[in-house]
């Protein structure tokens, strides 16, 4: 029997990237696109803050059809609603009944995402769902993902973990209490190689601001960068607060149940905005 087609819902991060990995691995799905919500006033994947076009050059680098849902900043209910109708439609036009999420433990994230999905006809996919982070984390650096914390929860983690590579030397730096591929919220990743990809994806740093109580480490492809190496704790760059407008965007506060959700309501694609009304992260 042949694996349904699928379309992958990219955050822009590591564990999207390793579900595509593994979804082909264990010939799960055959993923034929990728879907990710953007914040259109800024032109930045929702909540990891990553650049539009750090997200269209992953999407090249995929070799896959990329659908960019740009939501409005505020967004109502029926303008998010009538965006992700018309998203699902080109989802159906490739031929795909199932999207992939990287979703690693939170029963009630997974539960929502069935939930909305199943009016749809369409079934959900996680190739990643209910692994031991500690040991998650571990196959994702040996399976050769690139990734950079692109933004810190500095609640749960320092500020200075913001830009830093996903390695082995984080992984032993990151306090008990965090989870090893952050799933509660702690940090979020833009992927820059990794064997899903066709081509390493070049960038050099930008700011890093704070913003809204996050930690924002900005990503600027560049098609002549040279590799990106970590830089020593004393030349790190030191969080400023920016002026109202400059980057990134304040993130969406979760709105307590039964209130309308806006653009962080958590929705079956964007991995960027899935909590449900207790939580509220990328």
């Amino acid at each position: 029997m042949s694996a349904p087609r699928a379309v992958l819902s990219w955050s822009s991060g590591k564990d999207c990237a390793f579900a595509l990995v593994e979804a082909r691995r264990l010939g799960l799905a055959e993923v034929v696109g990728v879907l990710t919500t953007t914040n259109a006033a800024f032109e930045r994947v929702a909540m990891h803050g990553t650049r539009a076009a750090l997200l269209h050059r992953q999407a090249e680098a995929l070799g896959l059809p990329l659908i960019d849902v740009p939501l409005p900043w505020p967004c109502s209910n029926d303008e998010y609603d009538s965006r992700m109708a018309a998203a699902m439609e080109t989802v159906a036009a490739l031929g795909a009944d199932h999207m992939v999420f990287g979703d690693l433990f939170l029963e009630d994230v997974r539960a929502y995402r069935e939930e909305r999905l199943r009016p749809l006809g369409m079934g959900a996919i996680f190739p990643l769902w209910g692994r031991p982070t500690d040991r998650l984390a571990r196959e994702m650096i040996a399976a050769g993902i690139e990734a950079r914390l692109v933004s810190v929860d500095p609640r749960h983690l320092d500020a200075s973990f913001a830009g830093r590579r996903f390695d082995e030397a984080l992984l032993a730096d990151l306090p008990e209490t965090v989870d090893p591929c952050g799933e509660r919220g702690e940090f979020h990743t833009a992927v820059l190689a990794g064997p899903m990809f066709r081509a390493r994806i070049p960038v050099h740093r930008g700011e890093t601001v704070l913003r809204d109580g996050f930690v924002y480490a900005d990503l600027i492809p560049d098609q002549a960068a040279l590799p990106l190496a970590d830089r020593p704790a004393s030349e790190g760059p030191t969080p400023r607060t920016p002026p109202a407008g400059d980057f990134p965007p304040p993130r969406p506060r979760a709105c307590p149940a039964p209130a309308p959700r806006l653009c962080n309501r958590p929705d079956p694609v964007a991995r960027g905005g899935h909590r449900p009304p207790e939580r509220n992260r990328p």
